[in-house]
């Protein structure tokens, strides 16, 4: 991003000096590789063809739960190699801890961009982008540091923030054990280190793993997979279902209840505390009859129950009528400073989704849309959807579609082929031995939205129950 205006101050570019590995001595024509140490610890990746374009694409990458903290700098290697034959200028860094690591990630991203400077020069063109919870972080370079880059590309990102994403992970698993293991103590909040986030996974997966062997347990992990929006065919080696098989359907989203209880719900979530310092997320006046109404997968919830004999209005009611979780202030708070949004953006977005992810669904973008829209920052975003299944299960030849395109509204000032059509004929032109999937698709709105545009997001002082005063 070559400006006038944009040198470093002196703190940062002393940080950016230090941070400069021994062989960077080397002249910028023979470097094609560089590897460093940020003052914060963290290790960065720089790949710099000789043919260098003039644009640096900043990649941020996702969750990583450790230990090993590898700097990254692409996405995944087909793409890497096909952006280096295009001449693109790549950098990442490790950030300087694994986790829900958002505090350290924004500011060693910039700092990996300083040395970038430092190293071969202002950009023509700089772009953030990231995957998973690097869309996350770039989503937050692109609000917080709007300066530093010229746009920003999230692939299958937390574009809905920090805490909205606990507050829907919180959902299923409630459900899970107010309807399928009632007399159960297994924390869902408040976990107190690793080896119990394990056992807590582990009770409720046996759990489920026992329900899905009845119509009843069935229908009801259905109900919990509903208030995720889990999707119905959420990873490649499934059968793609009928629109009316409801088993199929059920059965997939099985595998992922499974999953979110592995992987998020517990583990992450203890890791999460921790750094916000209590639970940040919250289910009280919560009505779970409403969500359900507002879910992508409701009517599948609503066939197994019939087929089950079983009353969904009970069930829904029970929830209700739970004792509710409250969040912690102070976890909320330092959670929306750190990893919610605005939606104010200054420069133009572009967020790429699958349809079928069940970790970050494709509802994300729903949220993402609904933050923008109240900042009046609509026309910087567009947002765009691959009809896949899987968490980030793009094709080299998608995601250097939507960079193109990305790069087009940049050149002109103007959105243009952002529609499926237009997307393909990209991706098919990028590279014509993967995939060109883009599909016309408008995604059901988030469940449990909260961004800083919406004061009346935040968490309720009372516990609203439908049916208490």
């Amino acid at each position: 991003m070559k400006t006038g205006t944009r040198t470093a101050s002196a703190v940062a570019l002393l940080l950016a000096v230090a941070a400069l590995p021994t062989s960077a001595t080397a002249a910028a024509a023979d470097t094609s590789h560089l590897e460093g140490r940020l003052p914060s610890g963290a290790t960065y990746m720089m790949d710099v063809p000789t043919d260098w374009n003039g644009t640096v694409l900043l990649f941020s990458h996702g969750y990583n739960a450790g230990p090993a903290n590898p700097a990254v700098d692409a996405s995944d290697d087909a793409t890497k190699a096909l952006l280096l034959a295009k001449g693109y200028a790549l950098i990442g860094s490790s950030y300087a801890t694994t986790g829900w690591a958002v505090t350290d990630a924004v500011p060693d991203q910039l700092a990996t961009l300083s040395v970038f400077t430092d190293r071969f020069g202002a950009s023509e063109r700089t772009i953030a982008w990231g995957r998973s919870y690097g869309g996350l972080v770039t989503t937050a370079i692109a609000e917080r540091a709007p300066e530093r880059i010229d746009g920003s590309l999230s692939l299958c990102g937390l574009v809905h923030g920090g805490v909205a994403n606990w507050n829907n992970t919180l959902d299923p698993v409630f459900a899970i054990k107010t309807l399928l293991a009632p007399d159960s103590d297994v924390p869902l909040v408040n976990i107190a280190d690793q080896a119990e986030a394990n056992s807590a996974a582990n009770a409720l997966t046996t759990v489920v793993d026992s329900a899905q062997t009845t119509a009843a347990g069935r229908a009801r992990i259905a109900l919990a997979a509903a208030l995720h929006n889990i999707p119905v065919w959420n990873q490649v080696t499934q059968t793609r279902p009928a629109e009316t098989d409801w088993d199929t359907q059920q059965a997939n989203q099985y595998d992922a209840v499974k999953g979110l209880l592995k992987i998020a719900a517990f583990n992450r979530r203890q890791e999460a505390e921790v750094r916000a310092g209590g639970n940040m997320s919250w289910n009280t006046g919560v009505d779970y009859a409403a969500l359900l109404g507002r879910s992508s997968v409701g009517k599948e919830v609503t066939e197994l129950y019939k087929k089950a004999g079983l009353s969904l209005g009970k069930d829904l009611a029970t929830l209700n009528r739970a004792p509710r979780i409250s969040a912690d202030p102070n976890a909320v708070d330092w959670m929306s400073r750190t990893s919610s949004f605005t939606g104010e953006l200054a420069k133009p977005q572009l967020s790429v989704h699958t349809i079928g992810d069940a970790l970050v669904p494709v509802q994300t973008e729903s949220a993402l849309k609904r933050a923008v829209t109240a900042a009046g920052s609509g026309a910087l975003l567009r947002q765009a959807y691959v009809d896949n299944a899987g968490h980030c299960t793009f094709s080299s030849a998608e995601q250097l579609a939507a960079l193109h395109t990305l790069e087009d509204r940049l050149g002109t000032g103007k959105w243009r082929g952002t529609d499926a059509t237009s997307l393909n004929s990209r991706a098919k032109a990028a590279d014509s031995t993967t995939a060109a999937r883009y599909v016309t698709y408008r995604p059901t709105p988030y469940l449990r939205p909260y961004d800083l545009a919406h004061p009346a997001d935040g968490p309720r002082i009372r516990d609203h129950r439908p049916g208490t005063s």
